[in-house]
């Protein structure tokens, strides 16, 4: 760090100034209804150089992603994780994160870590949006058993299979909340009610959700009684939560080890470089060094793979 230009380091902070100035510009950028719309009659509103230079290239992303269609990166996964704006808004946001981890590696570490953190940012931008997807669909399976309840008891004091909707919908909390709100919201512009409950259970992979679906699919079909036939489903709900229960129950020791196997490697790294500091200095300033920590991550990353295998039981 100490034989770098200085003109190379302000260039790398003046970089990093700009990277999240766009960072700041696209995440606290206003969510209201723009003025134009609300007081037509009034002057243009002026926006910045930055402004439109962030909008332009958001609106230029959006299109490429929607030419594109499914990705990594779409509409669909950012519903998932209960995120609210485009996938544009997202990927000029990645752009700016891994910039600046690639300067602060370059100022850090050299050019080998810089194309060490080119790596790591997006994978770990990607991890993170699958923790959030993964985090917001095990809230929404602790709902449903509530609110098929609820959606019964609608159904019993005489209200209509979307009023019950709605009014289980106003009862919960967010995520239930929003994908019912949704399938509301969808069904009132003339979207089939089937099929809007069918795309909530399929973008948030619950199984319990779809059974639902079904059981109303049929009611529709043949008739009957359809608070008595959602009890049933959540009878049958409730005994698949108590076995999951007990299966996680009984898998508690095996996820414990697999945190403890995937942590002590990195916890003894951090440990040693803080002790000692040579430790770290050859891998962070060589290229073998380079090389094994790579290596590392890939061996750690498919043991990692791996144990979820093992201690993630299908039932």
């Amino acid at each position: 760090m100490l034989d770098q230009s200085p003109l190379v380091f302000v260039g790398g902070l003046l970089l990093t100034y700009a990277a999240l100035a766009i960072l700041v510009a696209v995440v606290f950028k206003s969510r209201s209804v723009p003025l134009t719309r609300r007081r037509p009659d009034e002057a243009a509103v002026h926006t910045s150089n930055l402004t439109k230079l962030t909008d332009q290239a958001v609106h230029s992303l959006n299109q490429g992603l929607r030419s594109r269609g499914s990705g990594l990166l779409n509409r669909e996964k950012l519903d998932s994780a209960g995120l609210k704006k485009q996938p544009g808004d997202y990927l000029l946001i990645a752009g700016a994160f891994t910039f600046v981890a690639v300067v602060l590696g370059f100022l850090l570490g050299g050019i080998l870590f810089a194309v060490l953190m080119l790596l790591l940012a997006p994978v770990g931008l990607l991890l993170l949006l699958n923790v959030l997807v993964a985090r917001r669909r095990k809230k929404f399976d602790e709902q449903v058993p509530d609110s098929l309840q609820m959606l019964a008891g609608g159904l019993r004091a005489g209200h209509s299979l979307l009023r019950s909707v709605d009014a289980a919908a106003e009862e919960n909390e967010a995520p239930m909340k929003e994908e019912l709100n949704r399938v509301v919201n969808e069904t009132r512009i003339g979207r089939d009610l089937g099929e809007s409950l069918a795309e909530v259970a399929r973008r948030t992979d619950n199984e319990d959700f779809a059974s639902i679906t079904r059981a109303i699919e049929i009611h529709r079909e043949v008739g009957g009684d359809l608070a008595q036939v959602l009890d049933n489903v959540g009878e049958t709900i409730r005994d698949r939560n108590q076995l999951r229960g007990q299966v996680k129950a009984l898998s508690a020791e095996g996820r414990m080890s697999a945190v403890v196997l995937m942590a002590l490697p990195i916890v003894m790294f951090f440990g040693l470089t803080l002790f000692n500091p040579l430790y770290s200095k050859v891998f962070l300033t060589t290229f073998p060094g380079f090389l094994m920590i790579v290596a590392a991550v890939v061996l750690l990353a498919v043991g990692g793979f791996w144990l979820s295998r093992l201690i993630k039981p299908k039932f």
